[in-house]
């Protein structure tokens, strides 16, 4: 029994074309959410970090660092890190994709803040 309509060429073509395209991946790249850069933080205070990464093909984690110091493994691509006492002055916080050998790849963002 023969199938009384075929699927049209052009809708055939589409699916083709659609099945060997490329997945469209989002560039890698580190936010930092809160705190915001140039911010007063209390000395006194919980103090977290919330960030969102999209690691890219060479990330595999993140680390935070603060003032050129790692502070912690980040597993999660996107949440908080509650800072430990910070010291008061100024500081410089970062979160930077790191490969599985734990070196940074280039993706980071760091922000200036100043613990009072």
């Amino acid at each position: 029994m023969r199938p009384s309509k075929s699927v049209p060429a052009i809708v055939l073509a589409t699916l083709s074309l659609l099945s060997v395209a490329p997945a469209v991946a989002a560039e890698p790249h580190v936010r930092i959410t809160a705190p915001a850069d140039g911010a007063r933080l209390d000395a006194m205070d919980q103090n977290r970090l919330a960030y969102e990464v999209v690691p890219g093909p060479r990330g595999d984690h993140v680390h935070v660092y603060v003032d050129g110091k790692e502070a912690g493994i980040l597993r999660q691509l996107s949440g908080s890190y509650l800072l430990e006492t910070l010291a008061p002055g100024p500081s410089v916080l970062c979160v930077k994709v790191v490969n599985k050998a734990h070196v940074p790849i280039g993706v980071e963002q760091c922000i200036r803040v100043t613990v009072e």
